[in-house]
Protein backbone atom coordinates (compact mmCIF):
# COMPACT_ATOMS: atom_id res chain seq x y z
CA UNK A 1 0.00 0.00 0.00
CA UNK A 2 1.16 3.54 -0.72
CA UNK A 3 1.89 6.07 2.01
CA UNK A 4 -1.33 7.97 1.37
CA UNK A 5 -5.04 7.71 2.06
CA UNK A 6 -7.83 8.10 -0.47
CA UNK A 7 -11.14 9.68 0.54
CA UNK A 8 -14.06 9.38 -1.86
CA UNK A 9 -16.71 12.06 -1.34
CA UNK A 10 -16.42 15.67 -0.16
CA UNK A 11 -19.52 15.93 2.00
CA UNK A 12 -19.48 16.38 5.75
CA UNK A 13 -18.09 12.93 6.58
CA UNK A 14 -15.50 12.98 3.81
CA UNK A 15 -14.35 16.50 4.63
CA UNK A 16 -14.03 15.62 8.31
CA UNK A 17 -12.03 12.51 7.48
CA UNK A 18 -9.66 14.47 5.23
CA UNK A 19 -9.08 17.06 7.95
CA UNK A 20 -8.35 14.47 10.63
CA UNK A 21 -5.83 12.72 8.39
CA UNK A 22 -4.19 15.78 6.87
CA UNK A 23 -3.57 17.58 10.16
CA UNK A 24 -1.68 14.47 11.30
CA UNK A 25 0.71 14.84 8.37
CA UNK A 26 -0.44 12.09 6.02
CA UNK A 27 -1.00 12.71 2.31
CA UNK A 28 -4.64 12.62 1.27
CA UNK A 29 -6.30 12.43 -2.12
CA UNK A 30 -9.90 13.61 -2.01
CA UNK A 31 -12.10 12.61 -4.93
CA UNK A 32 -15.26 14.69 -5.37
CA UNK A 33 -17.36 14.29 -8.51
CA UNK A 34 -19.27 17.59 -8.16
CA UNK A 35 -17.73 19.95 -10.67
CA UNK A 36 -17.77 17.13 -13.21
CA UNK A 37 -21.06 15.47 -12.36
CA UNK A 38 -23.85 16.90 -10.22
CA UNK A 39 -26.49 15.30 -7.97
CA UNK A 40 -30.26 15.91 -7.80
CA UNK A 41 -29.95 18.20 -4.77
CA UNK A 42 -26.53 19.87 -4.65
CA UNK A 43 -26.31 23.44 -5.97
CA UNK A 44 -22.56 24.18 -5.67
CA UNK A 45 -19.18 22.48 -6.02
CA UNK A 46 -18.11 23.41 -2.50
CA UNK A 47 -17.12 20.83 0.09
CA UNK A 48 -19.57 20.01 2.88
CA UNK A 49 -22.54 21.68 1.18
CA UNK A 50 -25.65 21.50 3.35
CA UNK A 51 -28.45 20.35 1.06
CA UNK A 52 -31.26 19.92 3.59
CA UNK A 53 -31.76 21.91 6.79
CA UNK A 54 -29.26 24.54 7.92
CA UNK A 55 -29.69 23.46 11.54
CA UNK A 56 -27.03 21.31 13.23
CA UNK A 57 -29.55 20.79 16.06
CA UNK A 58 -29.36 21.36 19.80
CA UNK A 59 -26.28 22.45 21.74
CA UNK A 60 -27.86 21.46 25.08
CA UNK A 61 -25.58 18.89 26.73
CA UNK A 62 -28.66 17.06 28.02
CA UNK A 63 -29.81 16.54 24.45
CA UNK A 64 -28.26 13.71 22.42
CA UNK A 65 -27.09 16.09 19.69
CA UNK A 66 -25.62 18.43 22.27
CA UNK A 67 -23.69 15.56 23.83
CA UNK A 68 -22.43 14.52 20.40
CA UNK A 69 -21.24 18.09 19.78
CA UNK A 70 -19.24 18.05 22.99
CA UNK A 71 -17.50 14.85 21.90
CA UNK A 72 -16.79 16.19 18.43
CA UNK A 73 -15.37 19.39 19.89
CA UNK A 74 -12.96 17.42 22.07
CA UNK A 75 -11.76 15.64 18.94
CA UNK A 76 -11.19 18.95 17.11
CA UNK A 77 -13.94 18.44 14.53
CA UNK A 78 -13.62 20.64 11.44
CA UNK A 79 -17.36 20.46 10.76
CA UNK A 80 -18.21 21.62 14.28
CA UNK A 81 -15.73 24.50 13.99
CA UNK A 82 -17.35 25.48 10.68
CA UNK A 83 -20.73 25.41 12.40
CA UNK A 84 -19.58 27.67 15.21
CA UNK A 85 -17.93 30.05 12.72
CA UNK A 86 -21.05 30.38 10.57
CA UNK A 87 -23.60 30.43 13.39
CA UNK A 88 -26.56 32.74 12.73
CA UNK A 89 -27.80 33.45 16.26
CA UNK A 90 -27.50 32.42 19.91
CA UNK A 91 -30.47 30.04 20.03
CA UNK A 92 -30.15 26.63 21.65
CA UNK A 93 -29.92 25.09 18.17
CA UNK A 94 -26.76 25.52 16.12
CA UNK A 95 -28.29 27.18 13.04
CA UNK A 96 -25.75 28.18 10.42
CA UNK A 97 -25.35 30.30 7.32
CA UNK A 98 -24.90 27.50 4.79
CA UNK A 99 -22.70 29.56 2.43
CA UNK A 100 -20.30 30.60 5.18
CA UNK A 101 -20.32 27.04 6.48
CA UNK A 102 -19.22 25.35 3.25
CA UNK A 103 -16.77 28.17 2.48
CA UNK A 104 -15.05 27.59 5.83
CA UNK A 105 -14.67 23.85 5.21
CA UNK A 106 -13.55 24.28 1.59
CA UNK A 107 -10.98 26.95 2.45
CA UNK A 108 -9.58 25.02 5.42
CA UNK A 109 -9.03 21.82 3.46
CA UNK A 110 -7.69 23.62 0.40
CA UNK A 111 -4.89 25.18 2.49
CA UNK A 112 -3.33 21.81 3.37
CA UNK A 113 -0.30 21.19 1.18
CA UNK A 114 -0.65 17.43 1.72
CA UNK A 115 -4.24 17.34 0.38
CA UNK A 116 -4.94 16.94 -3.32
CA UNK A 117 -8.54 17.51 -4.43
CA UNK A 118 -9.44 15.75 -7.68
CA UNK A 119 -12.76 16.52 -9.36
CA UNK A 120 -13.57 13.13 -10.82
CA UNK A 121 -16.22 10.46 -10.52
CA UNK A 122 -14.73 7.33 -8.99
CA UNK A 123 -16.43 4.28 -10.45
CA UNK A 124 -14.41 1.59 -8.66
CA UNK A 125 -12.96 1.49 -5.16
CA UNK A 126 -9.22 0.67 -5.13
CA UNK A 127 -8.82 -2.66 -3.33
CA UNK A 128 -5.10 -2.25 -2.66
CA UNK A 129 -5.04 1.18 -0.94
CA UNK A 130 -6.37 2.63 2.27
CA UNK A 131 -9.69 4.15 1.25
CA UNK A 132 -12.54 5.90 3.03
CA UNK A 133 -15.84 5.73 1.13
CA UNK A 134 -17.92 8.72 2.21
CA UNK A 135 -20.09 9.23 -0.84
CA UNK A 136 -23.27 9.67 1.15
CA UNK A 137 -26.85 8.82 0.29
CA UNK A 138 -26.49 10.04 -3.30
CA UNK A 139 -23.69 7.71 -4.35
CA UNK A 140 -23.43 7.60 -8.15
CA UNK A 141 -24.87 4.62 -9.98
CA UNK A 142 -21.48 3.42 -11.24
CA UNK A 143 -19.88 3.47 -7.81
CA UNK A 144 -23.00 1.94 -6.27
CA UNK A 145 -22.63 -1.05 -8.55
CA UNK A 146 -19.01 -1.49 -7.51
CA UNK A 147 -19.94 -1.21 -3.83
CA UNK A 148 -22.54 -3.93 -4.31
CA UNK A 149 -19.83 -6.19 -5.70
CA UNK A 150 -17.51 -5.25 -2.86
CA UNK A 151 -19.93 -5.85 0.02
CA UNK A 152 -21.73 -8.78 -1.63
CA UNK A 153 -25.03 -7.36 -0.37
CA UNK A 154 -27.85 -5.38 -1.91
CA UNK A 155 -28.43 -1.86 -0.64
CA UNK A 156 -31.28 -0.89 1.60
CA UNK A 157 -33.09 2.11 0.16
CA UNK A 158 -35.49 4.86 1.13
CA UNK A 159 -36.47 8.30 -0.07
CA UNK A 160 -35.22 11.49 1.50
CA UNK A 161 -37.11 14.72 0.95
CA UNK A 162 -35.89 18.33 1.18
CA UNK A 163 -37.98 21.28 2.42
CA UNK A 164 -38.42 24.49 0.39
CA UNK A 165 -36.62 27.76 1.14
CA UNK A 166 -38.51 31.06 0.69
CA UNK A 167 -37.25 34.61 0.12
CA UNK A 168 -37.70 36.70 3.29
CA UNK A 169 -38.51 39.83 1.31
CA UNK A 170 -41.55 38.14 -0.22
CA UNK A 171 -43.21 37.38 3.14
CA UNK A 172 -46.04 39.37 4.73
CA UNK A 173 -44.68 39.97 8.23
CA UNK A 174 -47.94 41.54 9.41
CA UNK A 175 -49.41 38.03 9.48
CA UNK A 176 -46.35 36.35 11.03
CA UNK A 177 -44.76 36.43 14.48
CA UNK A 178 -41.36 35.59 15.95
CA UNK A 179 -41.23 32.93 18.72
CA UNK A 180 -39.66 29.67 19.84
CA UNK A 181 -41.63 26.89 21.46
CA UNK A 182 -41.77 27.27 25.26
CA UNK A 183 -39.17 30.05 25.13
CA UNK A 184 -38.87 33.83 25.20
CA UNK A 185 -36.38 33.62 22.33
CA UNK A 186 -37.67 34.70 18.92
CA UNK A 187 -35.53 32.75 16.49
CA UNK A 188 -38.33 31.22 14.41
CA UNK A 189 -40.84 33.03 12.22
CA UNK A 190 -44.32 31.56 12.65
CA UNK A 191 -47.30 31.54 10.29
CA UNK A 192 -50.52 30.90 12.29
CA UNK A 193 -53.54 29.24 10.65
CA UNK A 194 -57.17 29.19 11.75
CA UNK A 195 -59.18 25.96 11.58
CA UNK A 196 -60.66 26.99 8.23
CA UNK A 197 -57.27 27.97 6.78
CA UNK A 198 -55.70 24.74 8.03
CA UNK A 199 -58.38 22.48 6.56
CA UNK A 200 -58.24 24.29 3.21
CA UNK A 201 -54.46 23.86 3.18
CA UNK A 202 -54.64 20.12 3.95
CA UNK A 203 -57.34 19.52 1.33
CA UNK A 204 -55.34 21.26 -1.38
CA UNK A 205 -52.20 19.45 -0.25
CA UNK A 206 -53.94 16.14 -0.81
CA UNK A 207 -55.08 17.19 -4.29
CA UNK A 208 -51.64 18.35 -5.42
CA UNK A 209 -49.78 16.58 -8.21
CA UNK A 210 -46.59 14.79 -7.23
CA UNK A 211 -43.37 14.15 -9.09
CA UNK A 212 -43.53 10.75 -10.76
CA UNK A 213 -41.01 8.20 -9.54
CA UNK A 214 -38.96 5.91 -11.75
CA UNK A 215 -40.37 2.42 -12.11
CA UNK A 216 -37.51 0.82 -10.16
CA UNK A 217 -38.09 3.24 -7.28
CA UNK A 218 -41.80 2.63 -6.69
CA UNK A 219 -41.42 -0.21 -4.19
CA UNK A 220 -39.14 1.76 -1.87
CA UNK A 221 -40.63 3.13 1.33
CA UNK A 222 -40.09 6.60 2.73
CA UNK A 223 -37.86 6.93 5.80
CA UNK A 224 -40.22 7.57 8.70
CA UNK A 225 -38.09 10.38 10.09
CA UNK A 226 -38.29 12.45 6.91
CA UNK A 227 -41.78 11.92 5.47
CA UNK A 228 -43.04 14.28 2.76
CA UNK A 229 -45.67 16.66 4.12
CA UNK A 230 -48.35 15.24 1.81
CA UNK A 231 -47.65 11.68 3.00
CA UNK A 232 -48.26 12.78 6.59
CA UNK A 233 -51.48 14.53 5.55
CA UNK A 234 -52.83 11.29 4.09
CA UNK A 235 -52.80 9.74 7.56
CA UNK A 236 -55.66 11.97 8.71
CA UNK A 237 -56.87 15.56 8.80
CA UNK A 238 -55.21 16.28 12.18
CA UNK A 239 -51.90 14.51 11.55
CA UNK A 240 -50.05 17.69 10.56
CA UNK A 241 -51.57 19.58 13.49
CA UNK A 242 -49.93 17.09 15.83
CA UNK A 243 -46.75 17.00 13.79
CA UNK A 244 -44.82 19.82 12.09
CA UNK A 245 -47.80 22.22 12.27
CA UNK A 246 -48.36 21.78 16.00
CA UNK A 247 -48.99 25.07 17.78
CA UNK A 248 -47.98 23.70 21.17
CA UNK A 249 -45.71 26.03 23.14
CA UNK A 250 -46.43 28.99 20.86
CA UNK A 251 -48.52 32.05 21.68
CA UNK A 252 -49.39 34.51 18.95
CA UNK A 253 -48.71 37.94 20.51
CA UNK A 254 -51.27 39.50 18.18
CA UNK A 255 -54.12 37.41 19.63
CA UNK A 256 -52.69 36.22 22.95
CA UNK A 257 -53.74 32.70 21.99
CA UNK A 258 -52.17 29.49 20.77
CA UNK A 259 -52.67 29.07 16.99
CA UNK A 260 -54.92 26.29 15.76
CA UNK A 261 -52.00 25.27 13.54
CA UNK A 262 -48.70 26.89 12.64
CA UNK A 263 -45.95 26.73 10.02
CA UNK A 264 -42.49 27.48 11.39
CA UNK A 265 -39.91 29.21 9.22
CA UNK A 266 -36.26 28.90 10.21
CA UNK A 267 -33.72 31.56 9.12
CA UNK A 268 -31.21 30.28 6.57
CA UNK A 269 -28.62 33.00 7.12
CA UNK A 270 -27.52 35.68 9.57
CA UNK A 271 -29.33 38.45 7.75
CA UNK A 272 -32.57 36.44 7.84
CA UNK A 273 -33.23 37.01 4.17
CA UNK A 274 -34.16 33.39 3.50
CA UNK A 275 -36.24 30.89 5.47
CA UNK A 276 -36.71 27.13 5.29
CA UNK A 277 -40.15 25.66 5.94
CA UNK A 278 -39.55 23.41 8.95
CA UNK A 279 -40.81 19.86 8.43
CA UNK A 280 -42.16 20.63 4.95
CA UNK A 281 -40.27 18.06 2.90
CA UNK A 282 -42.30 17.35 -0.21
CA UNK A 283 -42.70 15.30 -3.37
CA UNK A 284 -45.06 17.83 -5.00
CA UNK A 285 -44.33 19.30 -8.41
CA UNK A 286 -42.77 22.75 -8.22
CA UNK A 287 -45.83 24.47 -9.67
CA UNK A 288 -47.99 22.77 -7.06
CA UNK A 289 -45.65 23.80 -4.25
CA UNK A 290 -46.07 27.42 -5.25
CA UNK A 291 -49.86 27.07 -5.43
CA UNK A 292 -50.37 25.14 -2.18
CA UNK A 293 -47.77 26.78 0.05
CA UNK A 294 -49.02 30.24 -0.92
CA UNK A 295 -52.28 29.33 0.88
CA UNK A 296 -50.37 29.73 4.16
CA UNK A 297 -51.05 33.15 5.76
CA UNK A 298 -48.03 35.40 5.23
CA UNK A 299 -46.80 33.34 2.28
CA UNK A 300 -49.37 34.53 -0.27
CA UNK A 301 -46.65 36.07 -2.43
CA UNK A 302 -43.76 33.85 -1.35
CA UNK A 303 -40.87 33.57 -3.77
CA UNK A 304 -39.11 30.22 -3.59
CA UNK A 305 -35.32 30.25 -3.51
CA UNK A 306 -35.35 26.44 -3.48
CA UNK A 307 -38.27 24.15 -4.07
CA UNK A 308 -38.65 20.97 -2.11
CA UNK A 309 -37.30 17.90 -3.88
CA UNK A 310 -37.23 14.18 -3.30
CA UNK A 311 -34.34 11.89 -4.03
CA UNK A 312 -33.21 8.34 -3.51
CA UNK A 313 -31.17 7.70 -0.39
CA UNK A 314 -29.10 4.54 0.01
CA UNK A 315 -27.15 2.91 2.80
CA UNK A 316 -25.31 -0.37 3.27
CA UNK A 317 -26.16 -3.21 5.63
CA UNK A 318 -23.50 -2.11 8.09
CA UNK A 319 -24.22 -4.76 10.76
CA UNK A 320 -23.17 -7.41 8.24
CA UNK A 321 -20.35 -5.45 6.65
CA UNK A 322 -18.55 -3.17 9.12
CA UNK A 323 -16.58 -3.37 12.33
CA UNK A 324 -17.01 -0.65 14.98
CA UNK A 325 -13.79 0.86 13.65
CA UNK A 326 -15.72 1.45 10.38
CA UNK A 327 -13.43 -0.95 8.54
CA UNK A 328 -14.95 -3.61 6.36
CA UNK A 329 -14.84 -7.05 7.92
CA UNK A 330 -13.38 -8.49 4.72
CA UNK A 331 -11.10 -5.56 3.76
CA UNK A 332 -9.42 -3.90 6.70
CA UNK A 333 -8.00 -1.19 4.40
CA UNK A 334 -11.46 -0.02 3.25
CA UNK A 335 -13.54 2.20 5.53
CA UNK A 336 -17.08 3.52 5.12
CA UNK A 337 -18.30 6.74 6.74
CA UNK A 338 -21.23 9.14 6.78
CA UNK A 339 -24.87 8.50 5.96
CA UNK A 340 -24.02 5.55 3.74
CA UNK A 341 -23.31 3.50 6.90
CA UNK A 342 -26.83 4.05 8.25
CA UNK A 343 -26.62 7.13 10.44
CA UNK A 344 -28.99 10.03 9.92
CA UNK A 345 -28.18 13.71 10.34
CA UNK A 346 -25.29 16.07 9.80
CA UNK A 347 -23.31 15.53 12.99
CA UNK A 348 -23.76 11.75 13.25
CA UNK A 349 -22.41 11.61 9.68
CA UNK A 350 -19.55 13.89 10.73
CA UNK A 351 -18.75 11.66 13.69
CA UNK A 352 -18.46 8.65 11.39
CA UNK A 353 -16.08 10.56 9.12
CA UNK A 354 -14.00 11.60 12.10
CA UNK A 355 -13.65 8.05 13.44
CA UNK A 356 -12.86 6.70 9.97
CA UNK A 357 -10.21 9.40 9.51
CA UNK A 358 -8.52 8.65 12.82
CA UNK A 359 -8.54 4.91 12.15
CA UNK A 360 -7.28 5.21 8.58
CA UNK A 361 -4.38 7.24 9.98
CA UNK A 362 -3.74 4.63 12.67
CA UNK A 363 -3.79 1.85 10.10
CA UNK A 364 -1.21 3.52 7.86
CA UNK A 365 0.97 4.06 10.94
CA UNK A 366 0.73 0.41 11.99
CA UNK A 367 -1.43 1.22 15.03
CA UNK A 368 -4.52 -0.64 16.15
CA UNK A 369 -7.78 1.06 15.07
CA UNK A 370 -9.93 2.19 17.98
CA UNK A 371 -13.47 3.26 18.81
CA UNK A 372 -15.18 4.82 21.83
CA UNK A 373 -17.33 2.96 24.34
CA UNK A 374 -20.99 2.39 23.48
CA UNK A 375 -21.75 4.52 26.54
CA UNK A 376 -20.58 7.62 24.64
CA UNK A 377 -22.82 9.22 22.01
CA UNK A 378 -20.36 8.54 19.21
CA UNK A 379 -19.84 5.00 20.42
CA UNK A 380 -23.57 4.37 20.76
CA UNK A 381 -24.04 5.26 17.08
CA UNK A 382 -21.15 3.00 16.08
CA UNK A 383 -22.56 0.18 18.18
CA UNK A 384 -26.00 0.57 16.65
CA UNK A 385 -24.86 0.45 13.03
CA UNK A 386 -22.67 -2.60 13.64
CA UNK A 387 -24.84 -4.63 16.05
CA UNK A 388 -28.48 -3.89 15.20
CA UNK A 389 -30.61 -6.81 14.01
CA UNK A 390 -30.47 -6.47 10.23
CA UNK A 391 -34.23 -7.07 9.98
CA UNK A 392 -34.86 -3.81 11.84
CA UNK A 393 -31.90 -1.78 10.62
CA UNK A 394 -32.94 1.75 9.64
CA UNK A 395 -31.00 5.06 9.56
CA UNK A 396 -30.49 6.40 13.07
CA UNK A 397 -29.86 9.88 14.41
CA UNK A 398 -28.27 10.65 17.76
CA UNK A 399 -30.71 9.92 20.59
CA UNK A 400 -30.57 8.85 24.22
CA UNK A 401 -32.62 5.76 23.39
CA UNK A 402 -29.43 4.17 22.03
CA UNK A 403 -27.90 3.97 25.49
CA UNK A 404 -28.02 0.75 27.48
CA UNK A 405 -27.49 -0.35 31.08
CA UNK A 406 -29.17 2.60 32.76
CA UNK A 407 -30.46 2.02 36.34
CA UNK A 408 -34.21 1.53 36.05
CA UNK A 409 -35.04 3.78 39.00
CA UNK A 410 -33.61 6.82 37.24
CA UNK A 411 -36.16 9.01 35.47
CA UNK A 412 -36.23 12.28 33.54
CA UNK A 413 -33.45 14.69 34.58
CA UNK A 414 -31.69 12.14 36.78
CA UNK A 415 -31.57 9.69 33.90
CA UNK A 416 -30.12 12.27 31.52
CA UNK A 417 -27.58 13.35 34.13
CA UNK A 418 -26.45 9.74 34.51
CA UNK A 419 -26.14 9.29 30.73
CA UNK A 420 -24.15 12.49 30.27
CA UNK A 421 -21.74 11.99 33.16
CA UNK A 422 -21.10 8.35 32.22
CA UNK A 423 -20.54 9.38 28.59
CA UNK A 424 -18.04 12.03 29.67
CA UNK A 425 -16.07 9.55 31.78
CA UNK A 426 -16.00 6.98 28.99
CA UNK A 427 -15.09 9.52 26.35
CA UNK A 428 -12.13 10.71 28.44
CA UNK A 429 -10.73 7.18 28.19
CA UNK A 430 -11.11 7.26 24.42
CA UNK A 431 -9.38 10.65 24.21
CA UNK A 432 -6.36 9.19 25.98
CA UNK A 433 -6.13 6.55 23.24
CA UNK A 434 -6.54 9.14 20.49
CA UNK A 435 -3.92 11.58 21.71
CA UNK A 436 -1.40 8.97 22.88
CA UNK A 437 -0.64 7.68 19.40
Amino acid sequence: MRDRIIVIGGGLAGSEAVYQIAKRGIDVILYEMRGIKSTPVHKTNKLAELVCSNSLKSTDIYNANGLLKEELKKLDSLILKAGEFSRIDNSISLIVDRELFSDYVTNTISKFENVKIIREEIKEIPRDEIVIVATGPLTSESLSEDIKKLVKEEYLSFFDAVAPIVDGESLNYEKLFWADRFSDEGNYLNAPLTKEEYELFVNELLKAEKVELHEFEKDIKFFEGCLPIEEMARRGIDTLRYGPMNGKGLINPKTGKRPYAVVQLRPENRDKTAFSMVGFQTQMKWSEQKRVFRLIPGLENAEFLRYGVIHRNTFIKSPKILRETLQMKNYENIFFAGQIVGVEGYLPSTAMGLIAGINAYRLIKGLKPIFPSKYTMTGALLYYITHQDIKYFQPMNANFGLFEDIPKHLKSKAKKEYIVQRARREFSKFLEEVWNM
